[in-house]
């Protein structure tokens, strides 16, 4: 189960990083067209961002898997990941919705929100986690 957690992981990141490359590189350069704002860029940045620390948190939890078994460690890794899916990958949509001639993606406005409540949600179940591990 852990190979499959660690190779998602790894696609995850590697992504992170092509897109970061992608918004640091090819984006930026759209910006004097107005086919993307300063705005979208930082958006797009934050996608990135989020990822990563979603992917790295990840990482951290099929770490920890390996010393303790509760529930909530693998509650607070699927919520990480319907987080990334949902908050940062709304965002790459939206901010590049004007290059792509896809107006009408700005319909994935509220599933950015949604995306951040499964982080948090993921936080607090790994708070839970260690909350547990005291009371033992």
């Amino acid at each position: 189960m852990n190979s499959k957690k660690l190779t998602l992981i790894g696609l995850l990141g590697a992504i992170a990083v092509a897109l970061g490359a992608l918004g640091a590189h090819f984006l930026k350069s759209k910006l004097p067209t107005g086919l993307i704002t300063q705005d979208q860029l930082i958006g797009f940045d934050t996608a990135v961002k989020y990822q990563m620390y979603h992917a790295l948190a990840m990482l951290a939890l099929v770490l920890l898997s390996k010393n303790s078994s509760h529930k909530f460690i693998n509650w607070a890794y699927n919520c990480f990941f319907i987080g990334i899916l949902m908050f940062s990958g709304s965002l790459y949509f939206l901010c590049t919705r004007n290059l792509f001639g896809a107006d009408w993606l700005k319909v994935l406005g509220p599933i950015t929100p949604i995306g951040g409540l499964f982080f948090i949600a993921g936080w607090i179940f790994l708070a839970l986690v260690g909350l547990k591990k005291e009371n033992k």
